[in-house]
């Protein structure tokens, strides 16, 4: 067991809402192990994302990496074993991940839902004609390119606290975040509320933190390792989450075995996907559309479960 002279090290970004996800994975397994908080060490590793020149300048991800600009840094910290563990959020993972490292824990999903943000306005369809709205997301881009053409879209990148400036500063008129990030915050009222999923498709695996480790590390593999304690599996192995993020995932990468039939092959193209739990007889719902919005493909799929 890690103690104060050998720290579990986890490594994240340095965001304010990526340290409250790493804090909040340190005090699950603080409780899970009954170890105190020196027993653990949190480690900020700065990735290409965080740049801020390239966060000012507003440049789309595909122009300058797409996602692996967030976690590449972090695995290759991982691999090289100076940190033990990684906290990611999922909807910001690669679909492939290095070889040696697995991700095979996930924290209680929140809300999966897109949050509308804005100074004046209430909601898109009040927006008025012409407003400026500021997303980099080529999955919100498209869908609101289909719902409201006339909008002018603008980049907007950073973390929650610079898209919020921005908007105080009248960059956009609106922008869009993560309501599950909002309110491992806090800052839920920072919103106009959230966006049901009919509106808006949220983004694959969007609410879902996934604890990554090495592959062969005994410490932290499950079971009765550090990552997952043998009697407290529901602290950091949600399988609810697992479920819809296993499941989602594949279908970024076209993997013809789980994506659906006619998603397969849309790689470059802005995904949203809604994933009911099997309680409700898990009713996948995807949307797949070209980043300028002009063609948009509505899916709803229902499987149902043996008892």
């Amino acid at each position: 067991m890690p103690d104060a002279k050998s720290p579990l090290k986890i490594g994240t970004r340095g965001s304010p809402l990526a340290l409250a996800q790493a804090h909040e994975t340190r005090d699950r397994l603080m409780a899970a192990h009954g170890l105190p908080e020196d027993a653990f060490e949190v480690v900020v590793i700065k990735t290409t994302g965080d740049d801020r020149a390239m966060i000012a300048a507003d440049k789309p991800l595909k122009e300058i990496g797409n996602k692996g600009l967030f976690t590449k840094e972090i695995e290759e910290a991982m691999v090289d074993g100076r940190i033990d563990i990684a906290v990611h959020s999922m909807k910001d993972m690669p679909t492939e991940q290095p070889e040696g490292l697995v991700l095979d824990c996930y924290l209680p999903r929140e809300d999966v839902r897109d949050a509308f943000v804005s100074l004046e306005y209430d909601s898109i369809m009040a927006l008025p004609e012409g407003a400026t709205v500021g997303t980099s997301s080529l999955r919100r881009r498209a869908q609101l390119a289909h719902v409201r053409p006339d909008l002018k879209l603008v980049e907007f990148r950073g973390n929650v606290q610079t898209r919020l400036k921005k908007l105080a500063d009248g960059v956009a008129a609106a922008s869009f975040l993560a309501y599950a990030g909002l309110r491992r915050l806090g800052m839920k009222d920072s919103a106009r509320g959230p966006i049901a999923p009919e509106e808006m498709l949220p983004a694959v695996a969007q609410g879902a933190i996934g604890i990554e480790r090495r592959m062969a590390d005994a410490r932290a593999a499950p079971p009765g390792g550090t990552c997952l304690p043998r009697d407290a599996g529901r602290l950091l192995r949600d399988a609810d989450c697992r479920s819809c993020a296993d499941r989602g995932r594949p279908a970024l990468a076209a993997r013809p075995d789980l994506a659906p039939r006619r998603l397969r092959g849309a790689r470059g193209r802005a995904l949203g996907q809604y994933r009911r739990g099997r309680r409700d007889g898990r009713t996948p719902r995807a949307r797949s559309a070209v980043s300028g919005g002009r063609r948009v493909l509505r899916l709803a799929l229902s499987t149902q479960h043996r008892s």
